[in-house]
């Protein structure tokens, strides 16, 4: 499940505790995480880090700010609006992350989108794109609950939310 020699993290070796899940699981994570994905980099990564900071999963959200944050130019200030802010915030200038921003935390609040967002959403993303966007916010809700409940051990150097405290004014 890891790329090259890469020792498998916390989660994964947590899932090969049921092995038949584990490989259920396999196909779909890794399509998740791949090029197939319709959304960018980016916009997956916005998504799944504000889905695990919702979800309180700081495992998971600090390896994803670990393996991802750089590659995809997410600053500190970002990262901080997704743990602590919202799509509101001065550092979000792209009106389509702001609006996954607002979708993750509808999905989130209300396991739904209202009309009038999912009007906002079509007129930016396509239907694979708003798919994609639903499931993997779903995909990692899932992870997040298993790894919360799970109390994973946080990975070697990946941060913690109190590495990314809220702004006070």
């Amino acid at each position: 499940m890891m790329p090259g020699e890469a020792p498998p993290i916390g989660l994964f070796r947590m899932f090969a505790r049921n092995l038949p899940m584990a490989g259920a699981m396999h196909g779909w994570g890794r399509y998740e995480l791949s090029r197939q994905l319709t959304l960018t980099m980016r916009e997956r990564e916005i998504v799944i880090d504000r889905t695990c900071a919702l979800c309180g999963c700081e495992y998971e959200w600090g390896v994803h700010m670990l393996t991802f944050a750089e590659r995809v130019g997410l600053t500190h200030e970002q990262a901080t609006s997704l743990v602590h802010g919202g799509p509101a915030d001065e550092c979000w200038t792209s009106e389509p992350e702001r609006l996954l921003i607002l979708a993750v935390d509808m999905l989130h609040e209300r396991s739904d989108v209202d009309d009038a967002l999912w009007a906002r959403l079509a007129s930016v993303f396509d239907e694979p794109q708003l798919l994609d966007l639903l499931l993997l916010c779903g995909w990692y809700h899932a992870v997040s609950f298993a790894a919360r409940t799970a109390r994973i051990p946080h990975e070697p150097g990946a941060p913690r939310f109190a590495d990314f405290p809220p702004h006070t004014r």
